[in-house]
């Protein structure tokens, strides 16, 4: 009897939780995420069948899937949270699964033509689908990379919205909270205060840079953001980043 009330609170907390989650809580996402890093990496490997490591691309598949399930989940469809995003990450593992091994026959196909066999138009078909599938490829992987980013800019407190709402206005002033981040990456010391404590080194960085510490406040989080692109693995938004710098 008591672990029959045991579970039911788990199960309701764990539902309030995600109902948090929806109203906006970003900082209980990153939480929950990586509270059930074990559960997705065993729902992977079930369909893998080998052990799945976090620097696994079928790892990250698993992730984005869950928060997915977090976003779409509601207790009226008669499923517990794990239940429901257990679905969605095998769902979306073996959609990627599947992709490869088309990737793999595509690659076939265009690399080694029989020319004999296969016709121009053959040819131009192969490579049409190439393309489609790069470009689907491409747009996958940029959405991976904005979920990788939300979640990480959550766990210093920041969100898209506020990006959005405190972002430099100006052109010239964007590129100098842009350099700003880049003296702070370029300091291993400053990188490490803001990677471990979580917070901006306003009093330090003001001395490295010609900016006002009111400036360097008014735009922390877009500083933050910054910092947190130039130092991890973010090809689509260092892109961004170098269109603002360039002329």
């Amino acid at each position: 009897m008591l672990g029959l009330l045991f579970l039911t609170k788990k199960k309701k907390n764990l539902e309030e939780t995600v109902s948090l989650i929806q109203q906006g809580d970003q900082s209980l996402l990153n939480e929950l995420i990586e509270s059930y890093k074990p559960f997705i990496a065993k729902t992977v490997s079930s369909v893998c069948r080998r052990y799945i490591y976090e620097t696994d691309d079928e790892f990250s598949i698993g992730l984005i899937a869950f928060n997915e399930a977090i976003e779409k989940y509601s207790p009226e469809r008669g499923k517990s949270l794990l239940s429901f995003s257990e679905v969605i990450i095998k769902r979306r593992v073996i959609d990627y699964i599947r992709k490869q091994s088309k990737n793999q026959h595509i690659s076939i196909d265009i690399t080694s033509p029989s020319s004999e066999e296969e016709s121009p138009g053959s040819v131009i078909v192969n490579e049409l689908s190439l393309d489609d599938y790069n470009k689907k490829n491409d747009e996958r992987l940029r959405k991976e990379e904005i979920l990788r980013f939300q979640l990480l800019l959550a766990s210093f407190d920041v969100n898209f919205s506020d990006l959005v709402e405190n972002a430099p206005k100006h052109a010239d002033a964007r590129k100098n909270a842009i350099e700003t981040a880049k003296l702070l990456v370029e300091n291993q010391e400053l990188k490490r205060i803001l990677l471990e404590k979580k917070r901006l080194p306003i009093k330090q960085l003001e001395k490295l840079v010609d900016v006002s510490r009111k400036t360097i406040e008014r735009n922390r989080k877009y500083i933050i953001a910054i910092a947190l692109i130039l130092s991890g693995d973010f090809v689509y938004m260092k892109e961004y980043i170098k269109g603002v710098l360039e002329p």
